[in-house]
């Protein structure tokens, strides 16, 4: 009989065998594909540029923060070039791309702002912003995405969905890194909110847990590449629970209100509710539903 060492080759030589198929999940060659670790890494260090004083290294004292932030920017320059010259073949080309994507942080700092700001105007649970950065999981995901988003409109592949799907396996929030997200936009709660790819979304919005923002069928596959397939929601408007708009046609009006579990696959005119017909709530007597219970409920 073999031994279990034997045995154990004998798993390895077919599995080796395997992987001389030549399909897509056979590639041995894993140093021309970006490292999510280091992805992961770079997306720790971005936060700390965006919000230097909730997650900084508290070594460091804050009149050196001039030093601080140069290091850090070294560091993520020489790491991110390295990720992107690794999905385009080009090493030049990634360290430019990488130089234009941190010249961006400034502006993506002033809209992270109006995230935070909206999320305490929006929500009379928060007790205080600093709260809200350190703990709303749906400012980690905007915030995340919002970088990503910056690297995917720089043409930058694979590392910005990267990015956002860390962030979707942190919080349970799923921002396609191509949608388009205005301004002053609060998640509450967020688990299980959708957003996707061709997504476009004003200023002011608010959603809620379970939301999606979808596309009508995935059945053309490829062939829908390119083609706005997910909703358009206009300025000012506020999504309830586990609501679903779907289609690239679909435009919800500006200042409209949409009520949890719709499901909406047409437009929304502005400044328009959408709740479902009540159902109606049956109420029936248990009987002696307990033993401590001196009567019957």
């Amino acid at each position: 009989m073999d031994t279990i060492e034997q045995r154990i080759e004998g798993v390895v030589d077919s599995i080796l065998e395997d992987y001389r198929q030549q399909r897509d999940i056979d590639k041995l060659d894993a140093l021309q594909h970006p490292d999510k670790d280091t992805v992961t890494d770079i997306i720790a260090k971005l936060c700390r540029i965006v919000f230097p004083g909730y997650s900084r290294d508290k070594n460091y004292r804050v009149y050196n923060a001039r030093h601080n932030l140069s290091m850090l920017i070294e560091d993520v320059m020489y790491h991110l070039s390295r990720q992107i010259a690794l999905v385009i073949g080009d090493t030049e080309e990634g360290t430019r791309l990488s130089l234009a994507f941190l010249q961006t942080i400034p502006a993506i700092r002033a809209v992270v702002q109006t995230d935070v700001q909206a999320a305490f105007d929006g929500d009379p649970a928060a007790t205080s912003k600093d709260e809200i950065i350190f703990s709303y999981p749906g400012l980690f995901a905007i915030t995340v995405y919002r970088l990503a988003h910056e690297l995917h409109k720089l043409g930058v592949p694979m590392i910005p969905r990267m990015m956002t799907e860390y962030a979707h396996s942190i919080t349970g929030i799923d921002i396609h890194p191509g949608a388009a997200i205005g301004a002053h936009f609060f998640i509450d709660h967020g688990t299980g909110i959708v957003i996707g790819e061709t997504t476009v979304i004003g200023e002011g919005v608010k959603i809620y847990q379970g939301v999606t923002l979808g596309g009508l069928s995935t059945r053309g596959g490829q062939s829908l590449r390119g083609k706005k397939r997910h909703p358009t929601i206009e300025n000012n408007v506020t999504i309830y629970a586990n609501a679903s708009i779907l289609g690239g046609d679909t435009v919800i009006g500006q200042g409209s209100v949409i009520g949890s579990n719709a499901f909406i696959t047409e437009s929304v005119a502005p400044c328009t509710t959408v709740t479902n017909k009540t159902q109606e709530l049956q109420y029936r007597p248990r009987g002696n539903c307990c033993e401590a219970c001196e009567k019957k409920c």
